[in-house]
């Protein structure tokens, strides 16, 4: 099933995720749905706050034939190393594209889908990016935090624009329900 993306600057973006106790068929059917969602929505990472849960769980597949997904539940980064900066965009901020300073180098260390422990180790370039943006999500940070103050400022226009379309939800939200 194809979940609805939460749009900056919806608050759960910004609430950090708790971990998963036990790996049962809700998990199981939350990330599959997530696996359906990101490639719906031409995305090549999505953490369980872009949907509207607080579960520490996050899926990523780039690979150009979009078949290779990975589960990766409770992630952690465990190691980083260097720098590089790379132009980054979300499925939550639609057509929004900032430069970010990440690590060029991590090792991040996760559960699979039977709950057994997995490291990554060494991921560099895209996939090193990916595996830090999604993680931050389920932290609570949201990649533009990670801008520049002159890159964000570049952004405060589109940024308001998400901001106001949020408030306009809002409003008719609490119009239906009265």
């Amino acid at each position: 099933m194809i979940l609805e993306i939460v749009l900056y600057p919806d608050p759960i973006l910004k609430t950090p995720t708790q971990p998963i106790e036990r790996i049962e068929e809700d998990i199981q059917e939350l990330a599959q749905n997530m696996i359906e969602t990101m490639y719906a929505k031409q995305g090549i990472g999505l953490a369980a706050p872009q949907v509207g849960s607080l579960k520490r769980l996050t899926v990523i597949d780039i690979s150009e034939e979009k078949n290779s997904p990975l589960v990766l539940i409770n992630p952690y980064v465990v190691r980083q190393s260097g720098s590089q900066v790379y132009e980054e965009g979300c499925l939550s901020f639609p057509g929004l594209y900032g430069k970010v300073e990440r690590a060029a180098e991590v090792d991040v260390e996760y559960l699979d889908q039977a709950g057994n422990p997995q490291k990554i180790q060494g991921a560099t370039g895209l996939f090193a990016i990916v595996l830090q943006h999604e993680i931050d999500h389920l932290d609570g940070l949201l990649f533009i935090q990670r801008m520049s103050p002159a890159e964000k400022l570049k952004h405060k226009k589109a940024l308001k624009a998400f901001e106001n379309q949020y408030k306009q939800k809002q409003k008719s939200l609490k119009k239906t329900k009265l």
